[in-house]
């Protein structure tokens, strides 16, 4: 399918389910027609939809063929490198993915309900898009951020398996940030309490916006502190001003918004959405440069919002060992790729048993550096 719009809604989203907002139709439709994720942008849209023969929808698959491997956050340019240095042909590739999302979430959606057919429901996907891969001579195809029994079953099928990590904080079932900041050690709650009082005393006034609360001003405010923060930090930005409109009319009931304020004008912002029991910060930008602002907005508040609404984690995106001392663990993220070439197949399948072994390294000298009192533990990675 070239065009999510050419999909019905309610079939995809019988698929996608309400857990996760990034595989809505609403948002990835959202990317498509605002031409942010576009062919024009070097994502063609190669939607897989398998159909129980009445017209009926059992899966589907959000898949992209790619001419780079920009804004996917699982980074494959080495491997690009290397092969065509060796003669091959990286390029074109299949993204099974949410575009400039590094959200873990479903990506071989079925429909609720199968049963035992759910299995070969998804088997029946995998093979979809390994032939799909052939027919458009594809060196690989790269599904990431998966839920791990996804990442389990693409493996089962002989795909190589690759794993990162991010940092997320986790609610235990606090009753306010004050409860939080009693589970950590004195000297990182007096750090947490210092930040957090140089950023009140900045004189911005911080407000949470949340679905029809935010207007087309907000989002003119907020897509200049996206560009500038691209600019600053990857050069062309990947959205478009248009694509925050269609998200805030598309999905009103998850976005939540954080701005600061100065005399009422917006001086920086951060754009979260909310799961089933998720709160994801996404994008965050800033006129101007604000003492510790960046982590109240992005960190401190998004702890405060889903304390209070009963919300198990924070997932604050992609990066940042400077998280763990806010109370953001490391957690293991999951990908999965398929190499069309059986040699390129041999070389990366070395280089992933080499990575594993520095990711597991890394996660556990990052979580020596947790800020949680020693007998507090750490959720499970």
């Amino acid at each position: 399918i070239p065009r999510l719009r050419d999909i019905e809604p309610a079939a995809w989203d019988a698929c996608a389910g309400s857990d996760n907002p990034f595989v809505s139709h609403a948002f990835l439709n959202a990317l498509e027609e605002s031409g942010s994720a576009t062919p024009e942008t070097g994502w063609v849209a190669q939607h897989l939809v398998l159909d129980d023969g009445t017209g009926g929808v059992l899966g589907a698959v959000p898949l992209y063929l790619k001419s780079h491997s920009y804004g996917e956050y699982v980074f494959d340019h080495g491997w690009a490198a290397a092969y065509e240095q060796a003669g091959g042909r990286y390029y074109p590739k299949l993204q099974v993915s949410v575009p400039f999302t590094p959200v873990t979430g479903p990506r071989l959606l079925s429909r609720p309900g199968l049963g035992a057919t759910a299995g070969g429901v998804e088997r029946a996907l995998i093979a979809a898009v390994e032939e799909l891969a052939r027919r458009h001579g594809a060196s690989s195809v790269h599904a990431t951020f998966l839920p791990e029994p996804q990442w389990r079953g693409l493996g089962d099928a002989g795909w190589l398996l690759r794993t990162g990590y991010q940092f997320h904080w986790q609610n235990r079932g606090y009753g306010s940030f004050d409860d939080f900041l009693g589970a950590l050690a004195s000297r990182k709650r007096k750090a947490i309490r210092k930040e957090r009082r140089a950023a009140e005393r900045s004189g911005l006034v911080v407000r949470v916006l949340m679905g029809p609360e935010v207007g087309e001003l907000h989002w003119d405010a907020f897509f200049r502190f996206y560009q500038e923060t691209s600019d600053r930090k990857w050069g062309d930005p990947y959205l478009t001003r248009a694509f925050f409109s269609r998200l805030g009319a598309a999905m009103p009931e998850r976005i939540v918004l954080i701005l600061a304020e100065r005399d009422g004008i917006p001086v920086a912002g951060a754009l979260h959405l909310m799961g089933r029991d998720t709160l994801y910060g996404r994008y965050w930008g800033c006129h101007g440069d604000h003492k510790f602002l960046h982590f109240e907005l992005c960190y401190y508040r998004a702890i405060d919002f889903a304390i209070a609404n009963g919300l198990a984690r924070v997932e604050a995106g992609a990066q940042g060992p400077h998280k763990i001392q806010r109370g953001y663990l490391p957690r293991r993220t999951y990908s999965a790729h398929w190499i069309r070439d059986p040699a390129l197949g041999d070389a990366v399948r070395n280089f992933l048993a080499h990575e594993r072994v520095e990711i597991e390294a890394d996660m556990r000298m990052l979580a020596e550096h947790s800020p949680f009192h020693r007998d507090h533990g750490s959720p499970p990675a």
